[in-house]
């Protein structure tokens, strides 16, 4: 048990004392590059999907024929 409380402690002392955070105007510039590219990744993503569906739907079709 003391090593858990050991751990936490020197996880919250790195936090509080070691970690340099960024500015609100930064984090914010960086969450809108990460929810651009979030956008255009799931619309890639959709634009695959639905491309090898009409694929497989027209290989049935043909196989069904």
């Amino acid at each position: 048990m003391a090593g858990i409380v050991n751990y936490i402690s020197e996880s919250y002392n790195e936090l509080k004392n070691h970690v340099t955070w960024p500015s609100y105007a930064e984090a914010q510039r960086l969450t809108v590059i990460v929810l651009v590219f979030s956008v255009i990744f799931s619309l890639l993503i959709w634009g695959v999907d639905t491309v090898f569906s009409s694929l497989i739907e027209q290989y049935f079709n043909w196989v069904k024929s």
